[in-house]
């Protein structure tokens, strides 16, 4: 079941930016019928009853939630909206180490660097556009590997994948050390752009690449070709074992135009660059690693019971579970006008571990995970996710659905470093899980 549940949510998550949500069509149907009268959100059913027979209506807020978390075994992670790369130990969820695989193609094929012996290779330099971050700012060691085995767009990778690399790092040893600033400027020449995380490479690398564009062979006559000669980089950080709290994981966005790797060389006086690009038309993957052993994440996943005092959730590992069994109590013949799930979590304010802006709620759909059309609002000063599950509640009762677990995960689950404790009913803190439904039968 997990492999399902891996697979349906990585299709809904690799394609967020051109989401199409994954229903069954019965479910597709009623959604319809039930939202295309909708004008405000407690409207659907007022089209069908007289307002007197609204007065009638009844309110519910006393269901048992059962709650808890699982393991995700097998997360396709290919073609992600963000790169991620960082690692930090995490107090309640251990370490987490993020680094990704990529692609690079040519900016124009068959390049003509002239008279080489002419050329000064100034610096070769990878260049990361930020997208965000999870943790803090505290200094990193990345080092970059070029690929000897290759990767390819039709191919499906997960968050476990690997691909062989060459033995010598391409960093120059003397700037692997990198502290981020996402939040920042980067000038390039006479240029400022947003934030970039700029990693300079050894310069034998540019000397490599355009004395083999300029030895007349056929490796710079495609990107195929080119591929099969430079199959691509494996960015990664090794750090030292890291403090509780510290260390952070960023997020990069590979297909904007300055994602890429240039050459930077000078000949007969006049600066010039070449460009390999990182673009929608490359293969990239992300590979994560998180150890949860000894902390209470793993306890819940081991021993689901003990989610009622607190479940959890975090991007590319765990997600959590929601069953309502009381929703098989509801009449058949209601009307559903409000269903609204409370899920209040653990956060201070300020902590260096938020609680990402919107959950992604899902349920088994004819066998296999899928999106129900809402989201998990996060509300900053009440400290909860609210979900509107109005419509899930009424394809239940109707019979058009027949699970009632919901599936809680950060939004953006194979593309950030997000987590989040939830509050259990038997929790020891006075905010606990709710839901309350309000119908009427007809």
């Amino acid at each position: 079941m997990k492999n399902q549940y891996s697979y349906s949510e990585k299709y809904s998550e690799r394609n967020l930016w051109r989401r199409v949500l994954r229903l069954s069509a019965t479910f597709l149907l009623l959604l319809f019928v039930f939202t295309s009268c909708k004008k405000n959100e407690s409207s659907s059913g007022k089209n069908i009853l007289n307002p007197e027979d609204l007065l009638n209506s009844s309110q519910i807020d006393t269901f048992t939630l059962n709650t808890f978390s699982y393991a995700e075994d097998s997360l396709i992670s290919d073609n992600p909206a963000y790169a991620v790369l960082g690692s930090y130990n995490d107090p309640k969820f251990g370490s987490v180490n993020a680094n990704f695989y990529t692609q690079l193609r040519l900016s124009g094929l068959n390049p003509n660097f002239g008279d080489i012996t002419t050329i000064t290779i100034d610096s070769v330099i990878l260049g990361l556009e930020y997208s965000g971050y999870y943790g803090e700012f505290s200094p990193q060691l990345v080092e970059v590997y070029e690929l000897t085995e290759s990767i390819n767009v039709d191919s499906i990778y997960y968050s476990f994948s690997t691909k062989s690399v060459a033995s010598s790092d391409l960093v120059d040893p003397s700037s692997n050390l990198f502290t981020p600033n996402p939040e920042g400027i980067t000038v390039i020449g006479a240029d400022t752009v947003d934030s970039q995380l700029r990693i300079k490479l050894k310069n034998s690398l540019g000397t490599q690449l355009i004395t083999e564009a300029s030895s007349g062979g056929t490796h710079f006559t495609s990107n195929e070709n080119f591929l099969n000669y430079f199959k691509g980089l494996h960015v990664r950080v090794n750090n030292a074992s890291q403090l509780s709290g510290k260390g952070g994981v960023f997020y990069f966005n590979l297909n904007d135009p300055l994602s890429k790797m240039t050459i930077y060389y000078t000949q007969d006086g006049l600066e010039k660059t070449f460009d390999f690009l990182i673009n929608s038309e490359c293969a990239d993957f992300n590979h994560v690693d998180i150890d949860n052993s000894g902390k209470p994440v793993q306890n819940v996943i081991e021993n689901p019971t003990i989610g009622q005092v607190e479940y959890y959730s975090q991007a590319f590992k765990s997600r959590a579970v929601v069953k309502i069994p009381g929703l098989k109590n509801l009449p058949s013949n209601a009307i559903i006008h409000k269903a609204e799930l409370i899920l209040p979590i653990q956060y201070q304010t300020a902590a260096k571990y938020m609680p990402p802006n919107e959950l992604s709620v899902s349920a088994m759909i004819d066998g296999k995970l899928s999106g129900i059309g809402v989201f998990g609002l996060y509300d900053f000063a009440f400290k909860h996710y609210t979900v509107d599950i109005r419509n899930y509640v009424q394809a239940f009762v109707s019979d058009e659905i027949s699970t009632d677990e919901l599936i809680l995960s950060p939004r953006l689950f194979i593309t950030s470093a997000e987590r989040v404790i939830f509050n259990g009913l038997n929790s020891t803190n006075k905010k606990k899980p709710k839901l309350v439904i309000t119908y009427t039968k007809f």
